[in-house]
């Protein structure tokens, strides 16, 4: 079992490469080994294209000229069950089930509806060892967004905000001004490159005028929404210059122009966080950052809509100004960047 764990290790690695490029699919690693040795490694490039393990099959064919052969000895290791299905690719497991690869570890199962333990049962009847659930945790907490999507019907949601020492959000007058260190700002562009959507409110849209992408670090820009009940913001803005996808939810109009989609809301007074959830899954958005301002986050933190929160402290003391918002969770993680601290929370859960 320890070999299985030091392995599915390695998957995990893999799979995260493909972070910010497969959504709405899971990202998945795979190795395979032949005599203790790594010999075929892959993992999910890029949506619609080859899955993990095939990427790490073809590694393998392309290296061995008795792949075959050697194929039938190894043992493949993925860290997310292989589907079953035709989908944009054909079914990873009948790639293994020709290669009689007799050996199969799995990380975890696939909650997805066409799979769910179809891909092991059809190993199994192959007859094809098949383990499960090492590492399972681990590979669960991988696909957190995956899973999400498929078991709650909407995006993995990460609140994000900066907030001085004494709990400060903003300055009073609504004006911009910097609590987060340059470290940050760079650590923020690349997380947006790893999620699908940026939300912000109005306030937040017209008073800092963010252009939303990644321009501090590599990858896509993610797509970016705004909520602008009253369509009361400037065209001139940089969240309407069609760079990327934009969604603009409103109680106005529904409507497409160039790059901007306007979704119409009637009722912006209950249950607001949920139709806007709602209509971004529709979207096949994965995951969003939700960055502000103030009273969007604390809109969706009453309405336990939130799976993440990240947050900025500075050591700056302003005693005055708009507050941060308000929220209980568990720190799962502290981190320093120079005179900012980053901690991360969950919910807590019963």
């Amino acid at each position: 079992m320890f070999i299985h764990e030091i392995v599915i290790k390695r998957a995990i690695e893999l799979a995260k490469l493909g972070l910010g490029t497969v959504s709405p699919n899971p990202i998945v690693g795979s190795v395979i080994i032949y005599q203790n040795k790594i010999i075929g490694e892959g993992y999910h490039q890029a949506y619609g294209k080859a899955h993990a393990e095939v990427n790490a099959i073809n590694q393998v064919l392309k290296s061995f000229a008795n792949a075959d052969e050697i194929l039938k000895q190894s043992t493949l290791y993925v860290t997310l069950e292989p589907c079953s299905h035709f989908g944009k690719t054909p079914p990873c497991a009948d790639l293994i089930i020709k290669y009689q690869i007799q050996n199969v570890v799995i990380g975890c199962l696939d909650p997805f509806e066409s799979v769910n333990g179809k891909g092991v049962e059809k190993l199994k009847e192959a007859g094809i060892n098949v383990t499960i659930g090492v590492l399972e945790q681990e590979c669960l907490a991988l696909n957190e967004r995956f899973f999400t999507r498929v078991n709650k019907q909407r995006p993995y949601i990460i609140l994000k905000w900066a907030q001085t020492a004494d709990h400060y959000f903003a300055p009073e007058t609504g004006q911009q001004k910097w609590i987060s260190n340059d470290a940050a700002k760079r650590l923020v562009h690349l997380w947006r490159s790893q999620e699908d959507c940026i939300l912000v409110g109005k306030n937040t849209a017209y008073a800092d005028n963010p252009q939303l992408n990644v321009r501090l670090s590599d990858g896509r820009n993610p797509k970016r929404a705004v909520i602008d009940r009253d369509l009361e913001l400037p065209k001139s803005l940089n969240i309407f210059d069609n760079s990327a996808k934009t969604f603009v939810f409103n109680k106005a109009k529904t409507d497409i122009e160039d790059k901007t989609l306007y979704i119409g809301i009637e009722d912006f007074d209950y249950f607001l966080p949920q139709y806007i959830l709602y209509q971004l899954y529709l979207q096949d958005i994965q995951s969003v950052i939700i960055e502000g301002g103030a009273k969007t986050l604390q809109t969706f933190i009453d309405s336990n809509l939130w799976d993440e929160a990240r947050i900025f402290t500075s050591n700056q003391n302003w005693n005055a100004g708009l507050k941060a918002p308000s929220i209980n969770g568990n720190i799962t993680e502290n981190i320093n960047l120079g005179d900012n601290k980053l901690n991360i929370l969950k919910p807590i859960t019963a």
